[in-house]
């Protein structure tokens, strides 16, 4: 007889069938499914040892073993099974005590969160209550990614830097940034909260259901949030609108006493009368959205990262659509006298030379857009006429490819064939998809490895590829579990390609054409560690690992079946934590870790004293290699030479960028006076300054009302450009 002593001391019979119940539980955390064949073999070997190893007890039919070694017989025997599965045995072992260290470690953090507020994203404003509340679950969350998906060795890079994983908080419950499919939910109306809504009749209508749409979607995902082409979006409620006011103008005038008027009159009056109404509704319409989405935080904390692309429409009410959110952007919102141009959605403007080039039918659109960015920042700018890959599925294919939130691409996926075209008819599909996650690559951490190791840059360099690769065929695998009702707008309503799913099915099928991302960071000072020149100065070897990266890339994608994709990192707090990372392992190298930031992705060094055409010139290089995820922005410190706005946009529009320009943008809160720059208000004398700086790819709050919703780190940054 075979009994176990257990860590209270009491003594039971010793019963496999619980160890066989305990793997299987190691092995879903692990998300590995045990064959009855492996089972079998680890029920023969722990029996067999335990009965070897026990202590006879003497003069008793009775042998005793203790339960440290049974755990030790268990990991042997999973060790020869699988060794992921052995691991989270063994972690899960000491899992009381780590559980009891990791909720005192968020207890910590949540009470910073309270008393002193976090700046780690410009987009949340962590004064708020509610926004407090998500940020606490999120350090929890993160914490239980870290223990219960991430092996030793993953959390061991992730804690010394040499990875970075992004949103772990949400990276498991849901989707990333995505390109919402408006016009499909919409049509013939949809289920919201268990309310049908009706598809809207008029577009003031539409404006109102956006709105809802755009709250609930939003707060279901992380990430940013687009709308691709939002003004032929709205144009059919538009006609809607139209064909209305135009009957509500005939009642008007037939209620007229001695009524009289030609058809030709009348249709010409009518018209006037009714775009006139359309035009007013387009105006409210995006006033609406701007007040909301820069108001009303969302559920996950954060104020929505809504993105609208749009200027590609060329009829009268697709243009009036853009002219209209162009001229509620560039007038701002807020008291008269106070006005401030807000910071959500992100505008983006799609340019094509033939429709917006000098004297082309569109060339007002492209005005007023570079009339907007001169007073607001924004639009930024992304070509479909020019050079490399979105331009080129543009011109080929009729197919826009906007940008997810502040900078994500998409790789092609094809109606017929899937990752691979499948014959000359078959179409690119990009609006309804969305990215399953990125995790960035801290590429002077790796060098530094390497050269310390007395390795070859590249065997370190493709082991934390290698990692990446592992962690993103976990995530699918782990995400391809999640049901649909988790995101009803989504996987229910048409908002993503094919997303017509019922509650309880799984999610698997739309996996397949998402993008799962490796991003990089500090390719300036990459360069820098290896010959002690920075991207302007050389760039070759900063290339070689860009072209590394990418045939890589294309390698794994054909042998996982994943459509991975490159994504140059938008890093914000990260910036600041790869510095200090490099330092603790590394020490402080000149040119290398001697600022308070590194920099993003393979953006020139903000402190280059370099004209916005050289900057232009300098990324170009970088420009291909980085097609999951890019944009370029130089730094304009006047706001009335509009033409050298307009040479310095269709340039970048000509080399195929994302191109936005950048300004500091500030007012002052006393007297409402605005101009760029200013630390005193030159009217009125007051220090109540707001300013509005570009974070990333989006736009942020470098200064209000006394405080910052941007971290120190890109605060030093923004302090020291001269370029971006």
């Amino acid at each position: 007889m075979l009994k176990v002593i257990k860590k209270d001391g009491t003594k039971e019979h010793f019963n496999v069938e619980k160890v066989v119940v305990a793997i299987q539980k190691s092995a879903a955390r692990a998300l590995v499914i045990l064959s009855e064949y492996e089972i079998e073999k680890v029920r023969k070997f722990v029996t067999e040892k335990a009965e070897h190893m026990a202590v006879p007890i003497e003069g008793k039919d009775l042998k005793l073993i203790d339960i440290p070694t049974m755990h030790f017989i268990v990991e042997q025997a999973l060790n020869s099974i699988n060794r992921d599965v052995a691991e989270s045995y063994r972690n899960y072992r000491n899992y009381k005590q780590d559980f009891s260290r990791m909720i005192d470690n968020v207890y910590k953090k949540v009470q910073s969160i309270d008393f002193i507020g976090d700046r780690s994203n410009a987009n949340t404003d962590s004064t708020l209550v509610s926004t407090k509340r998500c940020l606490g679950w999120n350090e929890l969350n993160g914490e239980f990614y870290k223990k219960f998906f991430l092996n030793g060795e993953e959390r061991q890079a992730m804690k010394d830097g040499y990875i970075y994983i992004h949103d772990r908080s949400a990276r498991l419950d849901t989707y990333n940034c995505c390109l919402f499919d408006v016009a499909t939910v919409f049509a013939g109306g949809f289920e919201l909260g268990n309310i049908k809504y009706s598809e809207p009749t008029t577009l003031a209508i539409a404006f109102n259901v956006l709105g809802d749409v755009i709250m609930a979607s939003a707060s279901q995902q992380y990430g940013g949030w687009t709308a691709p082409e939002m003004d032929k979006i709205l144009e059919p409620y538009a006609i809607k609108s139209y064909n209305k006011f135009i009957e509500e103008y005939r009642g008007i005038v037939e209620g007229l006493e001695n009524f009289q008027m030609s058809k030709e009159e009348f249709d010409k009056k009518a018209d006037e009368y009714a775009t006139n109404k359309v035009r007013r509704d387009f105006e409210q319409g995006f006033q609406a959205l701007e007040y909301k989405l820069n108001t009303v935080g969302s559920s996950r904390g954060d104020y929505p990262f809504v993105t609208f692309t749009f200027g590609l429409g060329q009829t009268k009410f697709q243009k009036m659509a853009t002219i209209a959110m162009l001229k509620v952007r560039k007038g701002g919102q807020g008291a008269p006298g106070f006005k401030k141009a807000v910071l959500f959605p992100k505008l983006v403007f799609l340019y094509d030379e033939n429709i917006h080039g000098a004297g082309k039918c569109c060339e007002d659109l492209f005005d007023a857009a570079i009339d907007c960015s001169s007073k607001a920042q924004y639009p930024d700018y992304l070509s479909m006429s020019g050079e490399g890959y979105i331009a080129s599925m543009y011109k080929q294919y009729g197919t826009p490819i906007s940008p997810m939130g502040c900078r994500a691409f998409l790789s092609p996926y094809w109606e017929k064939g899937g990752q691979h075209k499948a014959g000359e008819d078959d179409k690119p599909v990009f609006v309804g998809r969305f990215n399953g996650g990125a995790i960035s690559l801290h590429l002077p951490m790796i060098y530094m490895k390497a050269k310390t190791e007395g390795k070859d840059f590249y065997e370190v360099y493709k082991h934390y590829l290698e990692m990446i690769r592992h962690l993103h065929i976990k995530t699918k695998d782990y995400l391809s579990k999640i049901k649909a009702s988790k995101s009803p707008l989504a996987f229910m309503e048409g908002g993503l390609y094919k997303g017509f799913l019922k509650p309880d099915e799984p999610i698997r099928p739309l996996l397949d054409y998402a993008t799962f991302s490796f991003g990089y960071t500090a390719l300036n000072e990459l360069q820098m560690l290896h010959n002690g020149k920075s991207i302007i100065e050389d760039g070759s070897f900063a290339l070689e690992v860009m072209q590394y990266l990418n045939d890589y890339v294309a390698k794994i994608k054909e042998e996982d079946g994943i459509l991975y994709a490159i994504y140059g990192t938008p890093a914000e707090s990260l910036i600041s934590l790869q510095v200090q990372q490099f330092r603790d392992k590394y020490g402080v190298i000149a040119g290398v870790s001697d600022k308070d930031y590194f920099t993003n992705s393979f953006h020139c060094g903000v402190w280059e004293d370099i004209s916005p055409i050289e900057k232009q010139d300098y990324e170009k290089r970088f420009w291909e290699l980085s097609n999951g995820g890019k944009i370029t922005y130089t730094r304009y410190p006047i706001d009335y030479n509009i033409e050298a706005f307009k040479t310095v946009v269709r340039r970048g529009m000509k080399m195929g960028f994302y191109q936005g320009i950048n300004m500091e943008k500030c007012y002052c809160e006393d007297c409402g006076y605005e101009q760029l720059e200013m630390n005193t208000c030159p009217k009125c004398g007051s220090e109540n300054i707001t300013e509005v700086d570009r974070v990333c790819g989006y736009l942020g709050y470098s200064r209000v009302n006394g405080r910052s919703f941007i971290n120190d780190g890109k605060l030093a940054e923004i302090k020291d450009r001269k370029s971006m």
